[in-house]
């Protein structure tokens, strides 16, 4: 849960770590001859060719999802021969594009291979087992292709192989980061709020909310194994936040006497709870880590309405992170530290609307990223360089997806109303 529902609470009571598949060879070879230049989009086709129809569709959407690369799509007689014999560097040449990525099916696997179109050479080739199409790791299996394909052109893996948690209707779920896969995260008779991935991408947590109180709950994906952090057995508690190492977990508590405040307790040998704020007629809440563990940002009341600001992890050294001018900025919400630790995106009140920002953390500057319609609760992708947050800009809230580079913008499709949007880091392993 993040800045919108933690407030509303409050008056109702009163955010790599990155794992390498193991199924994936390890690179081939050393990578020669590929220049790649940030900000600039090469142009990129995915060849046609024989079988594997499926593969290439959500390969060609997921390296166009990226943002790296303006993907040509090819009409029927752009390929002649249907793409079965040798790369036609020469026709790809005069359609404008600089690489070539070729997808040859063999049983279980698929032959990758990354063609340089403009030196006429074939500059990386690898084999990758895949599921049958019917199995439910299959989908997943595809995007670590393209997010290896995006590495060996870029240099930083894609985002493919990632998913978001959403809530609607009082249940958490999750989807793929191109918006298929939508299931709900069991067990579906509970109210949850403030759903949250783990840095492993293999458990969530989140409040149960039970009638005015909430323990917070981590839950194993995998198996459906559960368990109630320590200390959070009794009164509200609320906008869990996992550490980079995955050890502790900071949160915010709503006391007796009204006063909300941020806790952490060591989750990994389920004990030492500390209390990190104190709030004396102030909420504190929606604690977020910075990407080496040692920093918090978090929202407070203390100066009046909500603000973002910053403490060491114990606690220690508390002040205003991001300057705030009375009457011409509103109340600020729902922080989420970079994955770098340059920035940490927010949204904020401007002429009565919630717009999200970006600060960067050196300069203290701003960067408002939305305009249209009401924006809120952003999220980081694992490259940092793509946000999801929440938008009513097509008529009701949905997920939307920006890429802080370009400004280009594309939908998450839902069936409902959709809140509180979590990205996880790298999915690792067999996908829960």
């Amino acid at each position: 849960m993040r800045g919108l529902l933690a407030i509303g609470l409050l008056a109702l009571v009163a955010a790599p770590v990155s794992a390498q598949d193991p199924s994936l060879p390890n690179d081939r070879g050393v990578r020669v001859g590929i220049t790649y230049t940030a900000g600039a989009r090469a142009r990129l086709v995915v060849l046609p060719g024989p079988g594997a129809d499926s593969v290439r569709a959500i390969v060609q959407r997921d390296l166009d999802y990226s943002d790296r690369f303006e993907v040509l799509a090819l009409s029927p007689g752009d390929a002649p021969g249907g793409g079965a014999g040798p790369v036609n560097y020469p026709l790809y040449r005069t359609l404008g594009a600089s690489y070539g990525v070729e997808i040859r099916p063999d049983g279980n696997r698929v032959t990758v291979r990354l063609q340089d179109i403009v030196a006429g050479v074939m500059r990386q080739e690898q084999p990758f087992t895949l599921p049958d199409p019917a199995a439910p790791g299959f989908r997943m299996a595809v995007h670590r292709i393209s997010d290896e394909v995006v590495r060996w052109i870029s240099g930083t893996p894609g985002i493919a192989a990632t998913r978001l948690l959403v809530l609607q209707d009082k249940r958490a779920y999750r989807v793929d980061s191109d918006g298929a896969d939508v299931a709900v995260v069991p067990p579906a008779s509970e109210t949850v709020l403030s759903p949250t991935w783990s840095p492993d991408g293999q458990s969530i947590a989140y409040t149960r909310f039970l009638d005015g109180t909430g323990p917070i709950v981590i839950q194993r994906l995998g198996t459906g194994e559960r368990q109630v952090v320590p200390g959070t057995e009794t009164q509200l508690n609320f906008t869990p936040a996992f550490s980079p190492d995955g050890r502790t977990l900071a949160f915010a508590r709503t006391d007796q006497q009204g006063g909300t405040d941020i806790y952490a307790v060591n989750v990994a040998d389920k004990c030492c709870l500390r209390r990190l704020t104190v709030g004396r007629f102030a909420d504190n809440l929606s604690p977020t880590y910075a990407p080496d563990g040692r920093r918090l940002a978090f929202v407070s009341t203390r100066a009046g309405s909500p603000q973002i600001y910053a403490m060491s992890s114990d606690g220690t050294d508390q002040e205003l992170l991001a300057p705030f001018d009375y009457g011409a900025t509103g109340p600020s919400n729902a922080p989420e530290w970079s994955p770098d630790g340059s920035a940490v995106a927010f949204h904020r009140d401007i002429d009565r609307a919630h717009q999200v920002f970006i600060l960067d953390v050196g300069s203290r500057r701003f960067k408002q990223l939305t305009s249209s319609g009401r924006n809120s609760d952003p999220t980081w992708a694992p490259d940092g360089r793509h946000l999801a947050f929440i938008s009513d800009r097509s008529g009701r809230n949905q997920v939307w997806v920006i890429d802080t580079e370009t400004g280009r913008i594309r939908q998450i499709p839902l069936s409902g109303e959709a809140r509180l949007p979590h990205w996880s880091r790298r999915l690792g392993g067999t996908a829960p």
